[in-house]
Order: structure tokens, then sequence, then C-alpha cells
């Protein structure tokens, strides 16, 4: 098993009932400990690509591996596995509102570590760590869908902490956020970094891209990769980006 390599999908197609393509022919690597950048306009196919990674959905063909193991229904049925996969990776939606569901923002945070079988005490000291690291203690006892969308934000990747995942799968993170929720969660992804996890970022964002990213993946509207490589190379690449429906060449 390559532990240099978290995943890796190969030749990855996958169709929404089986006749609406999302994903076209998908290969790509995910580096342990780097900030991939998922790059593509809208519709193009980031957010399914991360529900696949997470093992939320399944490929109609192709394949895709995590830490060097198959990643796949029946993989994932096996209780053990399941249980090993979900300790060490985490999605975080674009709409909030899909991820929390608990009463209380304290409740929020509590509910994954207690099925890990964890002690109360060490839950308490899982939620109070995360609370203090997205400062977000003064909301412990608020309930979660009366919060704004930057609190939201922050609860969805609190409740995600506390299970100290090794993988953070990020789907727009920043759409809806003001300017300095923004800031603030580029600086939260950058220290996930230098803390050694391994950070999969969707977005059309070329700003996030450029300050978070040291490898990105480049999708084209047909659902495909068409361009991998350092931030630099890929982001300076203004014909690329403007085929990718990305980036706009301005009339003078």
């Amino acid at each position: 098993m390559n532990t240099d390599i978290v995943f890796e999908a190969c030749d990855v197609s996958y169709a929404y009932e089986g006749k609406h393509p999302a994903l076209e022919h998908v290969s790509l690597t995910i580096p342990a400990s780097e900030s991939v950048v998922i790059l593509g306009a809208n519709g193009s196919g980031k957010s399914t690509l991360l529900k696949v990674l997470d093992g939320l959905y399944f490929p109609g063909s192709g394949t895709v591996r995590a830490w060097g193991a198959a990643l796949s229904e029946e993989a994932l049925r096996d209780d053990e596995f399941n249980f090993a996969f979900r300790r060490r990776v985490g999605l975080v939606f674009q709409d909030s509102d899909v991820q929390l569901f608990s009463a209380s923002v304290l409740d929020e945070l509590a509910f994954a570590p207690l099925q890990l079988g964890l002690s109360r005490a060490e839950v308490n000291q899982r939620v109070d760590s995360a609370l203090s690291a997205l400062r977000i203690d003064s909301l412990r006892q608020r309930a979660p869908h009366h919060l704004s969308g930057g609190e939201k934000r922050r609860v969805a990747l609190a409740s995600l902490l506390t299970l100290q995942p090794d993988v953070w799968l990020l789907d727009e993170p920043t759409a809806g956020l003001d300017p300095r929720s923004q800031s603030w969660l580029v600086e939260f992804i950058i220290e996930q970094r230098r803390l050694g996890k391994t950070i999969v970022t969707a977005t059309h964002d070329l700003s996030l891209a450029e300050e978070v990213a040291s490898i990105i993946e480049v999708f084209s509207e047909d659902h495909r990769v068409v361009a991998s490589g350092p931030p630099a190379e890929v982001l300076g690449n203004h014909e690329l980006l403007h085929r990718c429906n990305l980036y706009h060449y301005h009339a003078r």
C-alpha cells in the first residue's frame, strides 16, 4: 500500500439516473498532505467527484482506490473498512443545511464522536477544542437552523473537526460567505494542511484556488479532467481557463 497516495481514480465515469453524465473518464491522483483544488465551472462534475471520493456515489465504470484499497459499494459493506474510512475522510457539503440536523450546536458537534464509541470526557474535550478552533464557543447552545450562512459553515466544519479526519473534502466552501468569512476559511484550510491533513477543495473561485492550492485539477464543462499542475502554471493559462468557462477576456 502506498501511504503517500490517498485517492486514485482511474477512468471513472458517472451518470445521474444512468443517463445524465457528471463524470467522463476521469483519472487523477490525490497525494497525501497536499491541498488539491478541483477547479471547474458550475455543473462540470466537481461535487460529484467529491461524493465519489467520499464513498457516497459509486462509478458506473472505472475504479477508485483509497490508500491503495478499492473504494467500492462492496468494500463499504464491511463494517471494519467502513468505520476506518469514515474516521479518516470527511465531506463538508456546499449547503450546510444538508449537514446540520441537531437541536443545538453542542449536540451537532458531539454526535459524530459519540458514534465512534469515545468516552464522554473525550467527546467533551473534542467538542470544546472544535468550538475554540472555529471561534464559535458563543454558539454552543444555539439552534443551527437559526444561524447565519457563515456561522452554519463554521459549525459544519467544527462537526467534522471533532472526528479529526486525515482528509477534508470541501465542496464550494466559500459559496455565500462574506469577505471576512472567506478570509477566515482560507486561513483554516492553510492551517489544516500545515498540520499534515490532505485537503480536496471543489470550487470555481480562481482566487481561492490561488490562495490554497498546491495542485490544481481542471474540469471542462464536458465533465473531464483537461489539465493538472501547480497553481502558477494552471492559473497562468488564460486560454485554458477561458475554454473551461472559468475566465473571460474583457473587451477594450
